[in-house]
């Protein structure tokens, strides 16, 4: 099967009896896909999503990237990959109707934890059209949770899509500071401190909320914004 072939086949459930994947051709070392993902995983963990190109990927596997496109489409494709690794990871519970707002956001909290482990790469899952059964798995959970608390169907499926997106965003974002922040010249932007100093010091005639209210508009430890966030979208999800 060529590349494209292969992708198609990993995004249907095995058939009974069916073979676990396409049998490598006679090599010395074969490279195959989750050796592919697992290298790349590396990768990310050590230098940031945005340092993983097919070429360093190569580089990394001690082969050359025409032998990645045995395994994988392109790049898109690999960024389907790390996700769906990823969501493999994820618990999801059964459906609860008295629970369900916790359960949605334990789900939430799941990815983004698995997203931080690996700085930059929730960038991979945004623009997506996922097809890989561990990402619909994840999806499918999620929308069981939401229709067992009485959310209507399309109101789920695009909550779904808000909740991800925003886990996403802000895994991202987390990424960037951390990464900003290990510059010494940056340091100061991301101390809380500094920023209270700065609000304090602005005209009051032209700035007064922001300066009565600058314990608040920097107020947050860890995930404490994160949590918030979440609570203000699944509490904005009425029954049908």
């Amino acid at each position: 099967m060529n590349p494209r072939e292969r992708r198609a086949a990993r995004h249907q459930p095995p058939a009974p009896g069916a073979p676990a994947g396409p049998t490598p051709r006679r090599r010395r070392a074969p490279i195959t896909v989750d050796q592919v993902i697992d290298t790349a995983l590396t990768v990310i963990a050590a230098e940031g999503y945005d340092a993983l190109t097919m070429r360093r990927l190569a580089g990394a596997l001690d082969t050359g990237p025409a032998s990645l496109y045995a395994h994988v489409v392109n790049k898109a494709d690999l960024d389907e990959l790390l996700i769906g690794r990823l969501c493999a990871g994820l618990v999801l519970p059964e459906p609860d109707t008295a629970v369900w707002r916790d359960q949605i956001r334990d789900v939430c909290a799941q990815v983004r934890d698995q997203y931080l482990r690996y700085p930059g790469i929730s960038r991979a899952a945004l623009a997506m059209g996922p097809t890989d059964l561990e990402i619909v798995r994840v999806s499918e959970g999620m929308l069981g949770i939401l229709l067992a608390g009485g959310v209507a169907p399309r109101a789920a499926a695009w909550a779904i899509d808000a909740l991800l997106l925003y886990v996403a965003a802000y895994c991202l974002e987390v990424s960037i500071v951390r990464q900003r922040s290990a510059s010494e010249d940056a340091a100061w932007v991301f101390d809380r401190d500094e920023l209270l100093r700065r609000f304090a010091a602005l005209p009051v005639e032209v700035f007064p909320h922001t300066t009565s209210h600058a314990a608040e508009l920097t107020a947050g430890e860890g995930h404490d914004r994160f949590d918030f966030t979440l609570g203000v979208m699944i509490g904005g999800l009425t029954a049908r």
